[in-house]
């Protein structure tokens, strides 16, 4: 029996085929092995509560009551299949209808003319990593699954899922990964002076 040969068309066929299949495996890969940011919702406000400031996280039953519950100083959005309002205020606080899941804080002090509320989702990979950068205000963070990490010039820090962990102040350099075993999913909530970039490249060295 004769072999049949390859013609030259057929060769490029192929030789083009299996490069467009690396080409797309090699972008699919590229973007499960990137840390993502997500923004979920922010807004500006003038002043801030008097006093030591916290973040309090709390469900409702519908996206619809916790916007309906929403403060002055308060974000309300739909992450993770639940209803959430994030409320920036004195400890101890709580809103009528909602269920408290944690309180974060103290915050680090910020004083400006204008601030920003910001709620983010981020995570990825495990490994997975954000670029260094500071933010011009404060940052919390509260975990939905996996192990976060957080390098700044003042050491390295954890938490795991359910838990949370408090940022440091304005300028910071830091650098945020995945340091479990599993995909991280978690939620970034910042205070931060509107009238700057939200977000800086910056160095740990």
């Amino acid at each position: 029996m004769k072999r049949r040969s390859l013609s030259v068309r057929q060769i490029s066929v192929l030789m083009f085929s299996l490069s467009a299949f690396g080409l797309m495996t090699s972008a699919t890969l590229s973007e499960e092995s990137k840390f993502f940011v997500k923004p979920v919702v922010e807004k500006k406000v003038t002043e801030l509560p008097s006093g030591p400031l916290y973040w309090r996280l709390e469900n409702f039953p519908t996206l619809k009551r916790a916007q309906d519950a929403a403060g002055p100083t308060s974000l309300a959005a739909e992450v993770a299949d639940k209803a959430w309002l994030f409320t920036l205020g004195s400890k101890g606080g709580s809103t009528a209808g909602g269920t408290k899941v944690v309180e974060i804080g103290p915050l680090p002090p910020i004083s400006a003319s204008e601030y920003l509320l910001r709620v983010n989702r981020a995570g990825g990979a495990p490994g997975t990593k954000s670029s260094v950068h500071t933010h011009p205000g404060s940052e919390v963070f509260y975990v939905l699954a996996g192990k976060l990490g957080q390098k700044t010039p003042h050491g390295v820090t954890y938490t795991e899922a359910g838990m949370t962990m408090i940022g440091h102040g304005p300028d910071t350099p830091m650098e945020v990964f995945n340091a479990g075993t599993i995909d991280l999913d978690e939620l970034a909530i910042f205070v931060v002076d509107a009238s700057r970039p939200f977000s800086s490249p910056a160095s740990l060295d």
